[in-house]
């Protein structure tokens, strides 16, 4: 089928980190396949992860406009009919994309959709009887869509967005760019993978006592960034990122950085699609389940004591924290974090 499809669409809508994981997929693509134009559906923020790569565009989709509802998912598809979509490769498989598919199948268009593991990914959950071992990473998930569509291709480390160049008012906001850069994303959706707050700033402040790092603190969220703000007036290095650059320069300036520390999050994946090394704290989410950042080394997956919380993963979001699991994350303990970033920015 490879020989027929000239232009092949790419859904994938949310979160944040799923999207940033199919950069360096679709990176791989369009150089197994320059010939193929690709269009990528998902939201307008998402946008500017794809800009490096050659013959991606992005379709907007507009999840509150004119796209809402089943009749506005009929409307895109009219939309995308007309730009001559030969395939689709579904790397969300949710609610609207089911939709779409429905209207792709009836104009007879190969539409494929990723596999999410649900059953796998139960029984390595589950509290009891859990099957722990390593599931298939949401790379290759999402390149076993293509394959299915008759276009396989490897994906390989070197799949990485190059450096950006950083503009002005971002290195005014820096400041010191003699320095080495380290940022720090502290935060996460979900309470049972968010590294506690005063173990994170017990690692700010070995790192800024050295005063040879630039720590530059990522978050978003009137709340996070607040505090971000006020960490950032207690440490002569650090600075607040988070709320004063757009989307496109925070890219940039993550691109330039040295090492990246987050949690099991967005952050990682969107350092890790330009090849920055990452250090991953993980609490009751684990890598077995396949979200780790990609190309990074094991190393600097950074986890809780598991001898003593047999139960994680507890679930593949960390949106689910048993009954004596609330201190997972003081089971890391800060100096092992520290010498993990110090290893690599050495």
């Amino acid at each position: 089928m490879s020989a027929q499809v000239a232009h092949i669409l790419v859904i994938r809508l949310s979160a944040m980190g799923d999207v940033a994981m199919t950069v360096p997929v679709l990176k791989a693509f369009s150089k197994a396949y320059p010939e193929i134009k690709v269009t990528v559906l998902t939201r307008a923020f998402f946008a500017p992860f794809f800009a490096q790569i050659a013959n991606v565009s992005v379709k907007v989709i507009a999840l509150n406009g004119k796209h809402k509802g089943i009749f506005g998912l009929r409307k895109l598809y009219k939309e995308l009919k007309k730009e001559k979509v030969d395939a689709v490769a579904d790397l969300h498989n949710v609610l609207r994309s089911n939709i779409l598919k429905h209207f792709f199948k009836l104009g007879k268009i190969p539409f494929e959709q990723i596999n999410k593991g649900r059953e796998e990914k139960k029984a390595l959950t589950r509290w009891k009887d859990k099957v722990f071992e390593p599931l298939k990473s949401t790379h290759q998930r999402y390149l076993d869509v293509f394959e299915v569509l008759g276009l396989p291709f490897e994906l390989k480390s070197e799949h990485v967005l190059s450096r950006e160049t950083v503009d002005t008012p971002t290195n005014n906001l820096v400041g010191d760019n003699t320095k080495k850069w380290i940022g720090i994303a502290p935060f996460s959706q979900h309470e049972g993978k968010e590294y506690k707050y005063e173990l994170m700033l017990q690692i700010i402040q070995e790192l800024d006592k050295k005063n040879v790092y630039k720590i530059l603190l990522f978050g978003g969220g009137k709340k996070e960034t607040q505090l971000l703000q006020n960490t950032a007036q207690k440490f002569q290095n650090a600075t607040c990122i988070a709320g004063q650059l757009t989307i496109r320069q925070e890219l940039d300036l993550i691109s330039n950085l040295d090492v990246m520390l987050s949690m099991d999050s967005g952050n990682g994946h969107l350092a890790a699609m330009y090849g920055i090394p990452v250090v991953t704290i993980w609490g009751v989410t684990h890598p077995y389940a396949g979200f780790a950042p990609f190309g990074q080394s094991e190393k600097n997956n950074i986890l809780p004591d598991l001898a003593t919380f047999n139960k994680i993963p507890t679930s593949v979001y960390g949106n689910k924290i048993p009954d004596g699991y609330e201190k997972v994350m003081h089971s890391i303990l800060p100096e092992v974090v520290l010498e993990r970033i110090l290893e690599i920015v050495k």
